[in-house]
């Protein structure tokens, strides 16, 4: 049996008003998919897609094995600098697999394997707070830049290098870290080569928000006891399903073709992830930016402006019932939900039967926290489907290195198809550029122009 199913019911007419037509997954829509899906090959078959062969990476799953044996036992910290996609998957790996209380663990709880802390804004208050807590002398910090150029993670680095060296010494600090770079060029393989600090590759034709099963995640959740192989064999799994031409036989070509659908022809911009687990909040917030990324062009890759283009949003139930529920049931007709729902969630609570003359309380005795998180989810998807407002649903078996594997690599192939779907470039960034040009400006960079920043009119301010 699958793992992961994606019950996309909700999204079909006339199950939901506005929905799609079921006829279309076996026309246009599937005529669609299949020049998709064309496409996706072609790229594969050129080298571009990298992410694809993670799975199949047994070398460098032996030598993240080997480095996070090495290290694991070593040190009581393990602080990971990296931002965007070197963050947020990192991040994601440890919520979910490790639970949102592993730094508070004790030692033997944690089986001696290191807290794990992913700092991904260079925020000075968070990160020296974050410098006075741990031992430099006991911490291993994993600097993730595949340029060695990203200035925030760069910065942090510098600081970071001069705290471990004033604890150590400068001949001891090497080995407080450990980079995950380019395999052949940029500013981390320069320092590693000069000065014997180990240093981990990520592939050249894996981007940044494509790498969480590259040493950018499996490093940091293997140096806390986590399977990489797992994680790996269920993206394999995940990536062969996804493999066949057929829409209604590809879960990943089915989310891009019905989410490219709801907004192109339906004006439903906005995707909503919303999983009913606090582990996943952090997946959610990967695939935000994985989404965004890589979707949000300006232009198609033949040059011609864009009119529309999809805005993700990460969500968590039953929370933020408390907080967007009410957007969504009676807001602006320009959303659709996407849920995870977990079957099993592990070590459930059992909510005990008091107060039998409270009816408000009375009906609760019996249940489960968990069966009540199920019971919630079930309950907005039907509400939203009453309101005439898409959604779907992820169902997945537990929260599992299989799991968390099968699910990445399904957003990620659906983030290509999409790419193909909406005529862009799911690979690039061109939108952050001037952004990082006008930085390297500001600060200074040798050889980076000083932009003037036009100042802000005063009859505006107050």
């Amino acid at each position: 049996m699958d793992q992961v199913r994606f019950d996309y019911g909700n999204l079909m007419a006339p199950r939901v008003e506005g929905g799609t037509d079921p006829d279309a997954l076996e026309g246009p829509l599937a005529a669609a998919f299949e020049r998709a899906h064309a496409r996706f090959e072609r790229r594969r078959d050129d080298g571009e897609l990298g992410f694809l062969d993670l799975p199949y990476a047994s070398e460098t799953v032996a030598q993240v094995a080997e480095l996070a044996d090495g290290f694991g036992q070593w040190f009581e910290d393990v602080v990971v600098l990296g931002i965007g996609g070197s963050g947020l998957g990192g991040i994601a790996l440890r919520d979910a697999l490790l639970g949102p209380f592993w730094n508070q663990l004790g030692d033997e709880e944690r089986d001696h394997f290191p807290r794990l802390h992913v700092v991904d804004n260079p925020d000075p208050f968070t990160f020296r707070g974050l410098l006075e807590r741990v031992d430099p002398a006991r911490t291993l910090f994993n600097v993730i830049s595949k340029s060695g150029t990203t200035a925030e993670t760069m910065a942090q680095y510098l600081v970071a290098r001069e705290r471990v060296e004033a604890a150590v010494g400068a001949d001891k600090a090497r080995g407080h870290f450990l980079f995950t770079t380019d395999p052949a060029s940029g500013v981390l393989r320069q320092i590693s080569e000069a000065e014997g600090i180990p240093a981990l590759p990520v592939p050249e034709n894996v981007g940044g928000r494509f790498s969480v099963l590259s040493p950018v995640g499996l490093l940091p959740a293997a140096v806390c006891g986590v399977d990489p192989e797992r994680l790996l064999a269920g993206a394999a799994r995940m990536e062969e399903r996804c493999r066949t031409s057929t829409l209604r036989d590809n879960p990943a070509g089915l989310l891009a073709v019905l989410l490219h659908h709801a907004d192109d022809a339906k004006g439903r911009h906005i995707h909503v992830l919303m999983p009913y687990a606090d582990r996943l909040r952090s997946l959610a917030a990967w695939f935000q930016q994985l989404w965004a990324e890589s979707l949000g062009k300006a232009r198609r890759e033949d040059g011609t402006e864009r009119a529309t283009g999809p805005t993700p949003l990460a969500a968590l139930g039953a929370t933020d019932q408390h907080s967007l529920l009410q957007l969504l049931m009676e807001g602006p007709h320009d959303k659709v939900v996407l849920f995870v729902d977990v079957v099993d969630p592990g070590e459930d609570v059992a909510i005990p039967a008091r107060h039998p003359e409270i009816d408000a309380l009375a009906y609760l005795g019996g249940h489960t926290l968990g069966g009540l998180l199920a019971t919630e989810r079930k309950a907005t998807a039907e509400a939203l489907r009453r309101e005439g407002r898409p959604n779907a649903t992820f169902v997945v078996s537990a929260v599992t290195p299989e799991v968390l594997g099968e699910l990445v690599m399904l957003f990620q192939i659906a983030t290509v198809y999409a790419g193909a779907l909406y005529g862009v470039d799911p690979l690039d960034q061109p939108g952050v550029e001037l952004s990082k040009r006008l930085t390297y400006g500001l600060m200074g960079r040798e050889g980076a122009a000083v932009p003037e920043i036009e100042p802000s009119d005063t009859r505006w301010v107050i």
